[in-house]
């Protein structure tokens, strides 16, 4: 049988044939169809605007003191906030399936005797931290901090006044005219946003340098009731905080770490069961917390699923997107066609592909519903486990993890992509403009050749979520 090729695909010329004979309209739909497809992809590639880089990052890693393992974090749980028994057996089968280490870092508020929650406490925990962050990067980079022309911070749930953006200013003596802005509620993916705000900033301000610093503060968001749908976030979320140098200096280009590619960002707020999946409220006793159900997993997977359909037509190359589109008419017009939905295959354009660390059943659900590897998966798992889930900075971890392993090589394309309460979703394309090799100051140097560690027998835990009052029977969106 004559077989023919377009794009790197195999198709049976009598089926196509069969197909045009017998639907003649298919012609007149796919050769349109075909032609608008080339045209978007010869404007995604040319719509590339100025170029944005990533000078480089840093990861702020906590003194060895403040570290916890599993058995001494329930102990001190059961010390300090009284839960009851039910709770405590309920958060230590959490621990025990979360996927986090015994090496992960809290505040020095909540290990403190008794513990501190207090603002003041919450305050230097998110100072410790950013500061660490940033001072490390200015040290690797040698930026003047009278150079920085933008600073955006991030803090997903906690929020002071004066805001972080200037505790930051005045704790670094930024200058006058810096445009600064503050981030808060929004979540995991936050940091991504946040992204998305620099890049347009530097779109319209040339010859600059833009600070983003993201971080949480565990302090402040301890629950202290007995509501299982509260209790996820006491037992994954850890410390840690980022501070990425990024610039439109056309100097940069060949010191930079990375060029910023693309920024996709997609949201389901409209929809009952994404907007309460994950929401910050009050328990029957006045405990304030945030409660996470069933929902999530519907949520994160209708979110992502959307944010993917934006990213596919950039990233893909055009046989993958021809392929997809074949498969797609082949199965409408041929009636009893066996021929199952085609999963474009992403690693024919990523190199590298960063999922936020949202804990274990997240991860899992992610990697079983879009096909990703093992290995493509690790960078997420390792930080999971050795880091614990430090929200919308966690990515970065997982990139500082691929450098310390000397994977990331010139011309490699990444994929950051992370999601968190709305429901939010954002991606984040970037290409590796030179080889990244491990160095100094990275959190993973001193203990890199550690890892990768089985988490694979680390079992799943049915019961995890309590339910919503607007789940339906439907729960498969990919």
């Amino acid at each position: 049988m004559l077989k023919l090729v377009i794009f790197g695909t195999m198709f049976s010329t009598i089926d196509l044939m069969e197909l045009i004979i017998i639907y003649p309209k298919l012609f007149l739909i796919l050769v349109p169809t075909l032609i608008i497809v080339i045209f978007w992809y010869i404007f995604c590639k040319s719509t590339a605007g100025s170029s944005i880089f990533l000078v480089d990052f840093a990861c702020y890693k906590p003194q060895n003191n403040q570290q916890i393992c599993r058995q001494n974090f329930l102990n001190r749980s059961s010390r300090e906030l009284k839960f009851n028994s039910d709770t405590l057996e309920f958060m230590d089968r959490i621990l025990q399936r979360s996927g986090l280490g015994d090496k992960t870092y809290v505040s020095k508020g909540l290990l403190s005797d008794p513990m501190d929650m207090s603002t003041k406490a919450a305050k230097e925990e998110v100072e410790m931290a950013v500061f660490g962050a940033i001072d490390e990067l200015l040290l690797k980079t040698g930026v003047r901090c009278e150079e920085i022309g933008i600073l955006v911070s991030v803090c997903g749930v906690f929020n002071i006044m004066p805001s972080l953006s200037s505790v930051i200013v005045k704790r670094y003596k930024l200058r006058e005219d810096i445009r600064s802005y503050n981030m808060t509620g929004m979540g995991c993916s936050a940091g991504l946003i946040a992204l998305g705000l620099v890049q347009n900033l530097l779109k319209v301000h040339d010859n600059s340098y833009a600070l983003l610093v993201t971080t949480e503060s565990t302090t402040d968001n301890v629950y202290k009731g007995n509501d299982r749908s509260k209790l996820l976030s006491n037992c994954v979320f850890r410390v840690g905080a980022v501070a990425l140098l990024l610039s439109n200096k056309p100097s940069n280009q060949n010191t930079c770490k990375y060029e910023l590619v693309h920024t996709v960002r997609s949201q389901t707020a409209n929809n009952d069961r994404s907007y309460n999946c994950i929401f910050m409220e009050e328990d029957e006793q006045g405990h304030r917390g945030i409660s996470i159900n069933k929902d999530l997993l519907y949520a994160a997977m209708k979110t992502i699923r959307s944010n993917i359909s934006t990213v596919a037509p950039l990233v893909l190359p055009l046989s993958e997107q021809f392929r997809y589109l074949m498969n797609i008419i082949v199965r409408r017009f041929r009636t009893g066609s066996k021929m199952e939905p085609y999963n474009p295959e992403f690693s024919r354009a990523i190199d590298h592909f960063f999922p936020h660390v949202g804990g274990k059943p997240v991860l899992d659900d992610l990697q079983k519903k879009l096909g990703f590897s093992d290995e493509q998966m690790e960078a997420s798992r390792m930080t999971l486990y050795r880091f614990g889930n430090t929200s919308n900075s966690s990515i970065w971890y997982e990139l500082a993890y691929a450098e310390a392993k000397g994977r990331v090589k010139k011309g490699d394309t990444l994929w950051q992509i992370a999601f968190g309460s709305g429901f939010k979703c954002s991606s984040v394309i970037w290409r590796a403009t030179r080889s990244i090799d491990c160095d100094e100051m990275n959190p993973w140097s001193d203990e890199i050749d550690e890892f990768p560690v089985d988490v694979s027998k680390i079992g799943a835990l049915s019961d995890l979520f309590v339910a919503s009052k607007y789940t339906t029977n439907t729960v498969n969106v990919i």
